[in-house]
């Protein structure tokens, strides 16, 4: 799935020309619409379209404004005059700094991407092909017939192993990626909290929920500054991505200081395994609940592989596979809320932005709008075959994002995506077990709440 770039808005509107976004409904006093947010914010952030193309929103004190439609987001994300930045980026800085690629703009940003971007390129995933084969198999190992499994644990898991060993050519036991997991539950809960319920001070006292919060940041920081320690000691060099952190040089010709290798590191390792982990866990979700489909995997697999063990090379013809995962991805996003900043006065869709203000907007919302898709809450894998993607509105559908901000492990993500689903799919059937709860767990990302599931053997 391609995205073309597009001059948004190519003839600027006169400033007499430009209109006031309409206000949303339903603001009470102190919070704005943050309560509605907090208490149904996927429901909130759908039925904004019914009010505009673009609304105007109040979270606390601040006012922001939501972007409902595929083309403004596309807009929005490739136009200069928006820059990464606002409530979700300022509730992130807490655990990505301030120094690494995901929260910095201009010049700084564009010397990170070249120097990350190499671990990405097209041509170098399918060096991480024996890595991603052996976890997506060890995997089907671990899990014995019968077993309940805890999918946000094992989602985890695979998800830091791949990214460690690819990335890092670190050799990180169960126990490091535990630990990640469950302070990223910690803390991506806390920063949405802080995101839709702005009140700075108050995060900042001593309740046990900030003293957790606090103890999960810290933990992850730590864990970081290990791997890059545990590499150092090592004096090792491999082609990976944390060599070329380590060797990176910065503006003026000089290494990059160690807060930034620090910040580059917590971006690659846990914003990309928390993702991928969330995706995971849908995954799993749709071949329990949708077994025509594990099923439809299953055979393709068998016809593609002739009955081994699916392996790297197999992705790309793994047509359909890769149709489920997308349709997963458009269905429950892990990333489902986005911000942006203006750096000008400037318009959107005919209407007035002041310079500083804040825009959101949702994946989640964008990818599920019955203006944009037939049969918009189906699980459909079919909607993505060349014959009927036409029909899908240009930026109805950017998992990744678009333009300079695009994801630059796009590849990299559906490639291990792919191959798990594929390896899962030709082992075993699923069920969902007693005590599990698939509602959608909202936070920085979505996931299901508590999934458990049962692995049957296919044979």
């Amino acid at each position: 799935m391609t995205v073309e770039s597009v001059r948004p808005e190519a003839h600027p509107r006169v400033a007499s020309e430009l209109r006031e976004p309409p206000l949303a409904g339903g603001g009470i006093p102190l919070l704005g619409h943050g309560w509605k947010l907090a208490r149904d914010p996927l429901a909130f952030m759908a039925g904004l379209r019914a009010h505009g193309d673009v609304v105007r929103l109040k979270l606390g004190p601040k006012t922001v404004y939501a972007v409902t439609t595929p083309d403004l987001t596309g807009a929005l994300a490739l136009s200069p005059d928006f820059k990464i930045d606002g409530p979700l980026w300022e509730s992130l800085e807490g655990l990505l700094g301030k120094e690494g690629v995901a929260t910095a703009n201009g010049p700084r940003h564009r010397r990170q991407r070249r120097t990350i971007q190499p671990a990405f390129r097209l041509d170098a995933i399918p060096a991480y092909g024996p890595i991603m084969e052996e976890e997506a198999h060890a995997l089907t190992e671990r899990w014995q017939p019968g077993e309940t499994v805890d999918c946000t644990s094992e989602s985890f898991r695979i998800a830091v192993r791949i990214a460690a060993r690819c990335l890092l050519r670190g050799d990180y036991m169960d126990e490091r990626a535990e630990r990640l997991c469950n302070a990223l539950a910690t803390v991506f809960r806390g920063m949405y909290r802080r995101m839709v319920i702005p009140l700075g001070p108050l995060y900042k006292l001593p309740l046990p929920a900030n003293r957790e919060f606090n103890r999960a940041l810290a933990d992850l920081h730590l864990l970081v500054d290990e791997i890059v320690a545990e590499r150092r000691a090592t004096g090792q060099r491999p082609d990976d991505l944390l060599t070329a952190l380590l060797e990176a040089k910065d503006e003026n010709g000089d290494p990059i200081g160690e807060q930034e290798i620090h910040d580059q590191v917590v971006a690659i390792v846990t914003p990309g395994s928390e993702t991928v982990a969330s995706t995971i866990m849908w995954l799993l979700h749709v071949l329990a609940e949708h077994p025509e489909h594990a099923d439809r995997v299953c055979a393709e697999v068998e016809s593609v592989t002739g009955g081994r063990p699916v392996a790297f090379q197999d992705v790309r013809s793994l047509r359909h596979t890769n149709n489920v995962v997308v349709e997963a991805m458009r269905l429950r996003p892990a990333v489902w809320i986005l911000t942006r900043r203006a750096v000008t006065d400037t318009s959107l869709g005919g209407y007035r932005i002041p310079a500083g203000a804040d825009i959101i907007y949702s994946p989640y919302a964008i990818q599920r709008d019955a203006k944009s898709y037939a049969d918009n809450l189906e699980f459909d894998p079919d909607r993505w075959l060349p014959e009927r993607v036409g029909d899908v509105p240009k930026y109805a559908m950017s998992p990744f994002s678009v333009g300079n901000r695009k994801c630059p492990s796009d590849h990299f993500s559906m490639a291990q995506l792919t191959l798990i689903t594929a390896a899962l799919s030709t082992k075993y059937r699923f069920e969902q077990v007693p005590g599990s709860n698939d509602a959608t767990r909202v936070g920085i990302t979505l996931r299901p709440q508590k999934l458990l599931l049962r692995p049957v053997p296919r044979n």
